[in-house]
């Protein structure tokens, strides 16, 4: 199914049918079969609207991202253009949200990726492009502070992110306001240097 294809509502029931199961059962354990009978459709009809459920899973990845970035946006958009470094903190106000109401298994992405060993998989493109994208974001907002190194601070600000993210979801962490306060100490010492 093209991206820009309008969803039929036989094929908007088997992807949220399918982004059921993948997320809280795994994508290995929930076969073509059971996607169908739980959206009440044949597998005929999954196979003329997904092709395969390689691409049923590409399908839910990207519905996933779509979903994350418009929450996303919910937080940034409210912060001032003027004001990067509350831009990036937002980011870490949508993910403590965003854990709370939609993560309780922890991240989609890292589970999927887990799952999807075969590196030639086309839903692991899907992954690692929301992370590469993550990590930019971080930068532009950085490169808005007039920091140098902004790709080396980017990346410690997507560990963090990532690291928060599977830790929230085990119960390991305090919370979000820890790696919040994390993030603010790594920008303002970066920012301290280049003063």
């Amino acid at each position: 199914m093209g991206e820009n294809t309008k969803m039929t509502p036989a094929a908007s029931k088997i992807l949220e049918t399918a982004s059921h199961l993948f997320y809280w059962k795994g994508i290995h354990s929930i076969g073509v079969e059971t996607i169908a009978n739980e959206a009440g459709v044949t597998k005929k009809t999954l196979y003329d609207r997904f092709g395969s459920k390689d691409q049923l899973i590409v399908a839910y990845l990207k519905d996933r991202d779509s979903q994350w970035k418009n929450h996303l946006s919910n937080y940034s958009d409210h912060v001032p253009d003027e004001e990067p470094l509350q831009k990036i903190l937002s980011i870490f106000d949508a993910l403590e949200n965003w854990l709370t109401t939609n993560n309780q298994r922890g991240c989609a992405f890292v589970n999927a990726f887990a799952e999807l060993a075969e590196e030639s998989h086309p839903g692991r493109e899907v992954i690692i492009e929301e992370k590469k994208w993550l990590k930019q974001l971080f930068a532009t907002y950085l490169k808005q502070l007039g920091l140098e190194h902004v790709d080396d601070i980017a990346e410690r600000l997507l560990i963090l992110h990532e690291g928060i993210t599977v830790t929230y979801s085990m119960s390991l962490s305090k919370g979000i306001a820890a790696a919040k306060e994390t993030a603010n100490e790594i920008i303002n010492a970066n920012i301290n240097i280049n003063n």
